[in-house]
């Protein structure tokens, strides 16, 4: 029987849709590398900025490393960890992230403000609760309870106001939640033995609970870790979904969510220091448009921490960066400019 050729104009729409194809594969797995010039620019940066380590990888392989097995404090790179440990309490079925406190904290149910709150608005710190800073002391006494009677300064969902008080309070939460087991064995159960790490510095209160804005020591090499997790799209802790929360901003402050701070304003946002941003009071604040670094990707994020400490992450360049320092003056645009040879050192 006869069989009639394929039409030249189809065979060509064939061979065009297949290199199309695999032009859009190679395209979505080809990466950037950075240059290794550039890589070096910002390292020294970083050393005359009071850098005390620097760790760059790209796509698995270590670029430039110096000092990264040397343990410093991250400050408020703890927060994340505990974020983590929020998501994964909700997908253990623990709790609903967008569930009232006054669920659980029944004293807060006949405060108008306060019986609104989430849970999710007390980790991206909207809940309107003041922060209660005096919470950082090492001697303090039960700093849940004091967090619980903190005053609603704000509408829930209103106002940025970054401090201690609305973590301790969702620890009080989770306490609750886990019924008999304490919310750090959960923590270490459920996020740091999985990402194998090992049991943290606590600062725990006369109480016995550990504060949770800050505290924690790592090395860049360990902290690297939670880095290679967002990388993994949550694996081996929570999902991507789940993951994905962290990303998404909020009303008040779009650059952060969930313990990280975002670049989605980027290209066009508002470029500042953001640990400048934090030192007024929170009413003097002005997050609008927000971003770490106008040249950078806009799927960065970042763990930023005082005095320096920052953990970067570029998902589209498969890359996770890493500083550590004692202080001085730190520009995360100027670092990033040079990390991605955007600007010459």
């Amino acid at each position: 029987m006869f069989s009639p050729r394929p039409r030249p104009v189809c065979r060509r729409r064939l061979e065009f849709g297949a290199l199309l194809l695999l032009s859009l594969a190679r395209s979505a797995s080809a990466i950037t590398s950075l240059d290794p010039a550039a890589v070096s620019a910002a390292a020294e940066y970083s050393v005359r900025h009071r850098g005390a380590s620097f760790l760059a990888i790209q796509d698995g392989r270590t670029l430039l490393e110096q000092n990264a097995k040397t343990p410093h404090k991250i400050y408020s790179g703890t927060k994340a960890f505990w974020d983590l440990t929020a998501l994964a309490a909700a997908e253990d079925g623990l709790l609903n992230l967008d569930e009232r406190v006054a669920e659980t904290i029944t004293s807060w149910r006949n405060d108008p403000r306060k019986a609104q709150m989430t849970i999710r608005q007390l980790l991206d710190f909207d809940s309107g609760l003041e922060p209660q800073f005096f919470l950082h002391e090492t001697q303090s006494g039960d700093r849940d309870a004091a967090a619980m009677r903190a005053r609603a300064v704000a509408e829930p969902g209103r106002a940025f106001i970054y401090g201690p008080a609305a973590l301790q309070v969702f620890h009080q939460v989770l306490k609750e939640k886990l019924r008999g087991d304490s919310p750090t064995h959960y923590l270490e159960r459920r996020v740091l033995h999985r990402l194998g790490l090992r049991s943290q510095r606590y600062l725990g209160d006369r109480a016995g609970d550990p504060l949770l804005a800050t505290g924690w020591i790592l090395s860049p090499r360990q902290w690297v870790k939670l880095g290679q997790l967002v990388l993994a799209n949550g694996a081996p802790l929570i999902s991507r979904n789940s993951l994905a929360q962290c990303w998404r901003g909020t009303t008040a402050n779009r650059a952060f969510s969930l313990g990280w701070w975002n670049n989605r304003a980027a290209p066009n946002g508002r470029e500042f220091d953001f640990e400048q941003m934090l030192i007024p009071k929170w009413q003097n604040q002005d997050w609008h448009d927000a971003c770490i670094c106008r040249d950078a990707p806009d799927d960065l994020v970042a763990c930023i921490g005082s005095e320096g400490q920052r953990l970067y992450v570029i998902p589209s360049l498969k890359l996770i960066v890493m500083r550590q320092a004692n202080g001085g003056s730190f520009s995360d645009a100027r670092f990033l400019r040079l990390l991605l040879g955007r600007e010459r050192g």
